[in-house]
């Protein structure tokens, strides 16, 4: 493996990219809050990625990005590229039942101590190498899907084109600590203790507590400002969730809502909005954090030089993943619409109105190496 230059997602997807709230990065593309009843939802609510929902909402938003670069050509096939075998491969069968095209996915996890292997479960190819893509684009291709107009390739981007799963993840994993250590260090000002920090949420964000966290970083930042605040004590909190009188969020903040209530005015005020959010369905309800995630995601992209070493570079910057880079790249040569998918929070993907006014860009736009095979 090696460093090719610096580019952007954007090289190749242009603003074909949509983050959570299915609101794309393209203009001319009506995103779900002005177009939920054509993408056939019940409402306006955001579905998860995981849901039917969602992928009826992508397969609009796939038709009428093709409507735009190749007017009078349908969508007839589907290949995907992801790095889950359960989030992914959820969204890419629900993604095929509600368009009914023919498609093929591509599973992958960097697993360097195994030798390189490839297996296939359906239509899904699940891979040890992120290396092993060009043989499966072989493999579509004598399935009768090739790169060629009539094909979606849809990028699922977090851990996949970026910051790749099993090779450069981790710094993608930092970035968002960063956001969350640098917020609760704001709120909690000279009374922010690190080692306490690190502690509760080194403890908190493992999939032992996914059933009181709901594996949920907005939760999770919370309810590390709220123990660092002394709302609650972290020894205390553990005991409430192993004893099953905390079960969740919602339990959470009602637990510390009378504490949060006579901590300083900024604290208060943040619970309240928290609770808020919260109790509308809001997913994303610490958008403070986000905004900070944001920050500290652009940080790590493209910083180093280029003669840094490859194992500072994998471990400190978000790269693109340079074998999805090139096929992405043969893709667009041959008329295949390509289409980036995110979970990511938009908070914590684009730049505020402010920050885009002084030059800063949505992270599909931010320049950053690529590496890969």
């Amino acid at each position: 493996m090696r460093l090719f230059g610096k580019t952007t997602l954007s090289e190749f997807l242009g603003d074909n990219v949509v983050w959570r709230n299915l609101e794309p990065a393209d203009p001319r593309l009506p995103g779900l809050s002005a177009a939920w009843r054509e993408m056939g939802l019940e409402g306006p609510r955001v579905p998860r990625k995981a849901e039917p929902g969602y992928a009826r909402a992508i397969v609009h938003l796939l038709r009428q990005a093709q409507a735009l670069a190749a007017p009078g050509t349908g969508l007839s096939r589907l290949l995907y590229v992801g790095d889950t075998r359960l989030l992914d491969g959820t969204a890419y069968q629900n993604i095929l039942e509600a368009s009914g095209w023919p498609g093929l996915a591509f599973i992958a996890a960097e697993k360097l101590a195994e030798p390189p292997r490839m297996t296939r479960e359906g239509s899904i190819f699940v891979a040890n190498r992120w290396a092993l893509l060009g043989d499966f684009v072989r493999e579509a291709e004598r399935a009768g899907l090739p790169l060629a107009p009539g094909t979606a390739l849809v990028l699922d981007l977090d851990k996949t084109t970026f910051g790749a799963r099993g090779r450069n993840d981790g710094a993608v994993d930092r970035a968002r600590v960063d956001g969350v250590r640098e917020t609760v260090a704001d709120l909690l000002g000279p009374g922010f203790d690190q080692a306490a920090f690190d502690r509760a949420y080194g403890e908190l964000n493992q999939p032992a507590y996914h059933a009181f966290t709901a594996d949920n970083q907005d939760y999770l930042a919370y309810i590390c400002v709220a123990i660092g605040a002394g709302m609650i004590a972290f020894d205390e909190l553990l005991r409430e969730v192993e004893a099953g009188r905390l079960r969740d969020f919602a339990g959470f903040l009602q637990a510390v809502e009378a504490q949060a209530e006579r901590a300083e005015p900024r604290l208060a005020a943040l619970h309240r909005e928290i609770a808020a959010r919260v109790a509308a369905g809001d997913p994303t309800p610490f958008k403070a954090f986000r905004r900070r995630e944001y920050l500290a995601t652009v940080a790590r992209l493209g910083q180093l030089p280029d003669d840094a070493p490859p194992e500072v570079r994998l471990r400190e910057e978000i790269l693109i993943t340079e074998e999805v880079r090139e096929v992405a790249l043969a893709a667009r040569e041959r008329g295949v619409l390509l289409f980036g998918l995110s979970d990511k929070p938009d908070e914590a993907s684009t730049p505020t109105l402010e920050q885009a006014a002084a030059g800063m860009q949505p992270l599909h736009r931010v320049p950053t190496h690529a590496f890969g095979a």
